[in-house]
């Protein structure tokens, strides 16, 4: 009778003990929960507002090869100690586009902090000099008859960029276009650069001729010859095809040859002793 009670007794303190146990493990569970979930709510709190509020934004820049990250942050130098939320893209997207080289601006915001900045820069056309301050500097123009000047001088080197010369441009700045008739050349050059033969590395420049009525004419000067080439204001692959056939022709038949006009459907030429 005793051993019963004993051992009914040990299978008591078993089941209590085992109890106990479970009670310990499940009130640690319970403990590592908690924590955990302290410490998200933490982490939320961090990244949903103060990295947002206190914090400065991250810019990242995409799409420029002729101006530095510091030319680009610096265009935008009032907005770099704002935070996320107050940072305007608006804003940054006209500060930018004041650049006279860069044509537009695509702005993303990512939360909490970073902001991925793409421009796209001007391609230059055709370049030109002008007056500024006293001095004769170089400019460069888009096909929308832009002026910019790219830190890059990529109109002193690319060869299939013609030098236009006879547009008046006193006092036009940076940013501004050039005047409306003159913006149609600007197209056609584009759309011969576009070509797969590279014609204007023949040309070393195209001077324009203002005429009457808004009206004016050009004038080819070949990189290889002292013959100059009068023309009117339509330039295409198949003018500059019978421009470059016209002079091998006719300094073939007449070597001193100043001056060949193809201005009225035929073929004229002025000799430097007339």
């Amino acid at each position: 009778m005793s051993d019963y009670v004993f051992q009914a007794f040990d299978n008591v303190s078993q089941v209590s003990k085992s109890k106990s146990g479970g009670t310990s493990k499940m009130n640690t569970l319970k403990l590592f929960i908690i924590v955990f979930c302290f410490l998200l709510v933490v982490e939320m709190l961090v990244y949903f507002l103060v990295i947002p509020c206190l914090q400065t934004v991250n810019v990242a820049w995409s799409g420029s090869s002729s101006y530095s990250e510091q030319e680009l942050n610096h265009s935008i130098s009032p907005m770099l100690s704002k935070n996320f939320f107050s940072f305007d893209s608006d804003e940054a997207v006209e500060l930018i586009s004041s650049i006279a080289g860069i044509e537009s601006v695509q702005i993303v915001k990512s939360f909490p902090d970073k902001i991925y900045i793409n421009v796209i820069e001007r391609e230059p056309v055709a370049m030109t000099f002008v007056n500024s301050n006293g001095r004769t500097v170089p400019v460069q123009i888009d096909k929308s008859g832009v002026l910019f000047t790219s830190p890059s001088n990529i109109a002193h080197s690319d060869r299939s960029i013609p030098l236009i010369s006879g547009i008046p441009l006193e006092n036009i700045p940076e940013g501004m276009r050039i005047p409306m008739k003159y913006r149609g050349l600007m197209d056609q050059i584009a759309s011969i650069r576009k070509l797969s033969q590279n014609y204007f590395a023949a040309v070393s420049e195209i001077h324009v001729v203002p005429k009457e009525y808004g009206n004016y004419e050009l004038v080819l000067y070949p990189v290889h010859s002292k013959t100059r080439i009068l023309t009117g204001r339509q330039l295409n692959e198949e003018a500059l095809q019978y421009m470059m056939v016209a002079l091998d022709v006719v300094n073939t038949l007449e070597p001193d040859v100043e001056e060949i006009d193809l201005r009225y459907g035929s073929v004229a030429f002025r000799t430097r002793n007339q």
